[in-house]
Parts: C-alpha cells; sequence; structure tokens
C-alpha cells in the first residue's frame, strides 16, 4: 500500500479536484483498489464524493462514521481507535473515509502532544503516528490519498509523517514560488524534532511499531492555466505562466525537495482551465471524465469531457510510475 498526501501550503489551486479525479482514474482505468482520506476540516473531497442526502448523515447521524472518529479516542486518553468505516463513493470506483469539520478542534491535541514528543514523551509519539495507526488499517488498499487543507500546522504534520509521498498541485502564479519555499522549511524542521524526540525515548522498544517517514516529493502539478497548442498540437502555458514555472523548478532544487526525482522533470504533467466542466462534475458527484448527457454535459462539453480524459490519463499514469514501490 502507497500513501500520499496532495498538499500545498497555498489554497484555491484545485487540490480536492486533483485529487478526486487522479482517484477515480487509477480506480477505474487501472484497477487500483483506493481509499481517500478527506483530512481536510472543510471537507470539500466529500461533498464532492456524496450527494446531499449522504452528507446529511454523516454530520446528522450519531452513528456515521468519519475522520473525527479515528483520532476523537486519543483525545479522550483511550488510545487508537480500533473501528475504521468507509463509504464508497460508486461513480468514482473509491472508498473514502469521510471528512468532518470538527477535525479542526484537534490541532491542539496534536499540537500539544507534538511538543512533549519532541522531548522523547512516549505518549507524544503515539498521538502523532495516528495516522501511521490508521494506514496499518488500510492495508487492503493499493493507494491511500490524503486530502489536507493549506495548513502547516499539527494536523498536516501528522499526516505528512505517515506518508511515503506527496504531490503538490499548483497554480502559476507569483505565490506558488514562496509556497514550496515553505514546505521545504517546514519539512526539514519538524522531521530534525522528530529524530531528536525518537533519539530522547529512553526505553526504545516502546516507541510504537507503526512506518512513519519523512515523505518523498513526486513532483507537482500545474492547473487551470490558459494554454495554447504548439505547432505538435501539444498544449502550452502562455509565456507568462512559463516563466513562473520555471521559477518553480529552482526553488525546488534549492531547497532540497529535488532529491527524489533525479532525471525526472519536477511537473508531473498539467491540468488546464476546463471551466464548466468541474462544478458540472462537483454537483454530479461524478469525475470530470465521467460526465454524461445525463449530468447536463451538450454540445462543445462533449469534446472537452473526452479531452478531460487524456488530461487525467496522462497525469495519473505519471502519478503511478512515480510511487510504485
Amino acid at each position: 500500500m502507497q500513501s500520499v498526501a496532495f498538499f500545498n501550503n497555498k489554497g484555491g489551486v484545485g487540490k480536492t479536484t486533483l485529487l478526486c479525479n487522479v482517484a477515480a482514474y487509477i480506480a477505474l482505468y487501472h484497477n487500483k483498489k483506493v481509499c481517500v482520506v478527506d483530512a481536510d476540516p472543510q471537507c470539500n473531497a466529500t461533498q464532492y464524493f456524496f450527494d446531499d442526502d449522504m452528507v446529511d448523515y454523516l454530520y446528522s447521524d450519531e452513528a456515521a462514521f468519519t475522520i473525527f472518529n479515528v483520532l476523537e479516542p486519543l483525545a479522550l486518553g483511550e488510545g487508537y481507535s480500533d473501528l475504521i468505516s468507509v463509504q464508497k463513493a460508486d461513480r468514482f470506483g473509491v472508498d473514502v473515509l469521510p471528512g468532518d469539520p470538527r477535525l479542526a478542534l484537534t490541532e491542539d491535541l496534536l499540537a500539544r502532544d507534538w511538543g512533549d514528543a519532541k522531548g522523547g514523551d512516549i505518549r507524544g509519539i503515539r498521538t502523532s503516528l495516528v495516522f501511521s495507526q490508521l494506514l496499518e488499517q488500510l492495508q487492503e488498499y493499493d493507494y491511500v490519498l490524503f486530502d489536507v487543507s493549506p495548513s502547516l500546522g499539527a494536523l498536516n504534520r501528522s499526516i505528512m509523517l505517515s506518508s511515503d509521498y506527496f504531490i503538490s498541485p499548483v497554480s502559476l502564479d507569483i505565490f506558488s514560488l514562496k509556497a514550496f519555499e515553505n514546505i521545504a522549511s517546514w519539512i526539514e524542521t519538524w522531521w530534525r524534532e522528530w529524530e531528536r524526540g525518537l533519539d530522547n525515548v529512553r526505553r526504545k522498544e516502546i516507541i510504537p511499531d507503526l512506518n512513519y517517514s519523512k515523505p518523498e516529493f513526486i513532483g507537482y502539478v500545474t492547473q487551470s492555466y490558459l494554454a495554447k497548442r504548439d505547432s505538435q498540437g501539444q498544449r502550452r502555458a502562455v509565456q507568462a505562466y512559463e516563466s513562473i514555472r520555471t521559477q518553480i523548478d529552482g526553488i525546488i532544487e534549492d531547497h532540497g525537495l529535488a532529491k527524489s526525482l533525479l532525471g525526472l522533470n519536477y511537473e508531473i504533467g498539467t491540468v488546464p482551465n476546463l471551466f464548466s466542466l468541474v462544478p458540472m462534475s462537483q454537483s454530479n458527484h461524478s469525475p470530470i471524465f465521467g460526465l454524461t448527457a445525463a449530468d447536463g454535459v451538450v454540445g462543445a462539453h462533449f469534446s472537452k469531457v473526452k479531452d478531460s480524459l487524456e488530461i487525467f490519463k496522462s497525469v495519473s499514469t505519471e502519478f503511478l510510475t512515480r510511487t510504485q514501490p
């Protein structure tokens, strides 16, 4: 099982749309067994996957299971949850651990226990590995994909600690440059703190036998740019965007994120602006490339849906190549 966080320190970059469509493509076209963990308190992925009736059930019925139920036992001092329940997103072909707005309430717990973990406190280490424990319970899947917020906070730190890889959706603007600087510095800082905490544990045998790592950066996906086709018919970003993309590559190199990408392009692929297809897919709870006439696709939309299939095929195929064990 491979775990991948879709993460950027900048909001509004199409992170959830990318994740949900890549998840659907590798499930439907590559027969991968995929679980999406909605770990963003805004719960955008959950709302993308499920209709209003399911969303109402998830947040009004006490029997419903969300990601908050994974962390709540820790907050109550009861240890790790021994129960995991997922929902099937039929049109996407994936299982989903639904998000929960209450997840934001766990930031203080994770931040406090991280402070203890740095000093070698075993409770703090156990709390910080809560998502590693979750992944142990999801071993039946080929891929577990985490949708996370743009925060550089305690919640995302624990998720990244437990992830094998991370991928960054980006918009081609000046703010993406700073985001990569922030990410690189943040990861290096907390990883040093983590290693120091483990060194400070007096009885090493009581450290939980769970997987953790400094996640490998596997590249970025540029999104929502306006494209034109070159003489070979390939989509190319207009020059203003291309200059930003070049600077992103330089920052990735300068800040050490490229260590695991030797010989590879840092850009995994591109998703140009798909305009009305995105809200149409969201309102119909369908992958963009799975939209049909029954969803309101008419006229020129059909060719754009066909184009989107090729776009996500390209991105997803490279994604699989870079995450093979």
